[in-house]
């Protein structure tokens, strides 16, 4: 009997320890989910930016 108690009581802390850790790698999921999404953004940005300073050096060659 004490050996089953012995079993149950890892298996509650096994238990407890994988929630944690699950909890935290959603967190980090999310967290890194955010900064993609700020990544992609700014990248976006960045091709508009670079596409219209593009255009404006050909309208100068033209010009």
């Amino acid at each position: 009997m004490k050996d089953l108690e012995g079993r149950i009581d890892q298996l509650i802390d096994v238990c407890q320890h994988l929630r944690h850790e699950n909890s935290s790698l959603k967190a980090e999921k999310q967290g890194l989910t955010d900064e993609h999404t700020k990544l992609v953004e700014k990248t976006r940005l960045a091709r508009s930016r670079i596409e219209d300073m593009i255009g404006r050096l050909k309208a100068l060659e033209r010009g």
